[in-house]
């Protein structure tokens, strides 16, 4: 009987996991469903070999790897608290979190910054009674991890995949994203500063790092970093990263975003399809031809950053305009982003208020950095 109830069990909790899975990655669902449609219209083809940029897809596997095997040793929990320590009130506490959320996303792109910073400031304000900053906090690190990772490749996948595509040079790169840059770190510490400086005591809690496995690492992920700068062939860094973590954390292999990843494959195949259906050409071209930034924006209110840069590098070498456009196109709905969708997802776990409340201040502040950041575009062009 125990037995047979077990296996009843399990059959019922089967198709909540799929409720749940693909309630996680709609984005990869709705990539997913493009491709299947655009597939029809263009059947399979030896042409579709031609629609992968794999050294995107090889160096964001390669980065997401290393992180998830840092994110194990618990690396960022132990920087994150070192940092959090060093500020002794609310307000500056806020920052603190913020800005390393910023710095993070630079270095290891936005969803894997947000998905590592975000229960540390939900550790910190709950263990320090400050649990009604952590919706004002969260939309902050949502900032953080979107605008602050505007500055370089890795900072956005969206950021990666126009950096391959166009062979963007690092310096014109960074000179094209780093006023916008500087304005949304402006305007998060401008918010941030509205924080009360209420008193804080961080609990005090003695953890170490792996030495070794932690400095391994960190040569690893300095080899993918190198990888994406073309300092070495992505397929060497691919080897050796891989190797290095089916030895010594196959956990990190498996925890790698993959549905992050085929949600790439998926849009590839349906920009490529649509590039060679000659009305879809025709209308794209004359949308984009009128105004790339503006057009970027809105249909990263609709689909997306990721999906909208895949689609629209397809019909434009306008690549100064489309990389402003997808990253400050970040801003605005929940689902312009997927980091801001792992910030919702977050916060709803957590527990600390109402899901309403948070997404009507989430939408105002977007609202709010949305129309600055493209009239602060417009007004430079």
């Amino acid at each position: 009987m125990q037995a047979a109830f077990g296996l009843k069990k399990e059959r019922a909790g089967t198709p909540f996991r799929i409720y749940g899975f693909l309630r996680k990655n709609i984005v990869f669902v709705i990539s997913f469903l493009a491709a299947a449609v655009s597939a029809a219209l263009v059947p399979p083809d030896k042409e579709y070999f031609e629609y992968f940029d794999f050294k995107t897809l090889n160096c964001l596997f390669c980065v997401l790897a290393v992180v998830s095997a840092l994110r194990n040793i618990r690396f960022f929990k132990v920087l994150s608290r070192k940092i959090a320590a060093l500020f002794r009130n609310t307000r500056l506490a806020v920052i603190g979190l913020v800005y390393i959320t910023l710095v993070g996303s630079m270095l290891f792109a936005n969803d894997m910054a947000l998905i590592a910073f975000l229960p540390l400031s939900y550790f910190v304000l709950t263990e320090t009674g400050k649990q009604k900053y952590t919706a004002f906090t969260f939309i902050m690190q949502n900032f953080a991890a979107n605008l602050g990772g505007m500055l370089t490749p890795l900072g956005n996948p969206q950021n990666l995949y126009l950096y391959s595509k166009y062979s963007i040079p690092t310096g014109e790169f960074m000179r094209i994203m780093l006023p916008y840059f500087l304005l949304s770190v402006a305007l998060i510490t401008l918010c941030c500063l509205f924080i009360k400086p209420e008193p804080l005591t961080i609990p005090e809690e003695s953890e170490k790092l792996p030495a070794a496995r932690t400095a391994v690492y960190l040569i690893l992920f300095a080899l993918a970093i190198a990888a994406v700068f073309n300092a070495v062939s992505y397929y060497v860094g691919f080897v050796i990263i891989t190797a290095a973590l089916l030895f010594l954390d196959k956990k990190a292999l498996r925890e790698v975003d993959y549905p992050l990843m085929l949600t790439f494959v998926c849009f590839f195949i349906f920009s490529g399809n649509m590039a060679r259906i000659e009305g879809v050409r025709n209308f794209f071209g004359a949308l984009l031809e009128k105004s790339t930034l503006i057009s970027t924006v809105l249909s990263c209110q609709v689909i997306s950053n990721v999906p909208t840069a895949i689609l629209f590098s397809q019909f434009s070498d306008n690549y100064r305009e489309l990389l402003i456009g997808v990253n400050v196109g970040g801003a605005g709905t929940l689902v312009a982003s997927l980091a801001s969708l792992i910030t919702y997802q977050e916060y709803v776990k957590s527990k600390t208020g109402k899901a309403g409340r948070y997404m009507l201040l989430f939408t105002l502040y977007n609202i709010g950095f949305l129309f600055a950041l493209v009239g602060f575009a417009l007004w430079l062009q």
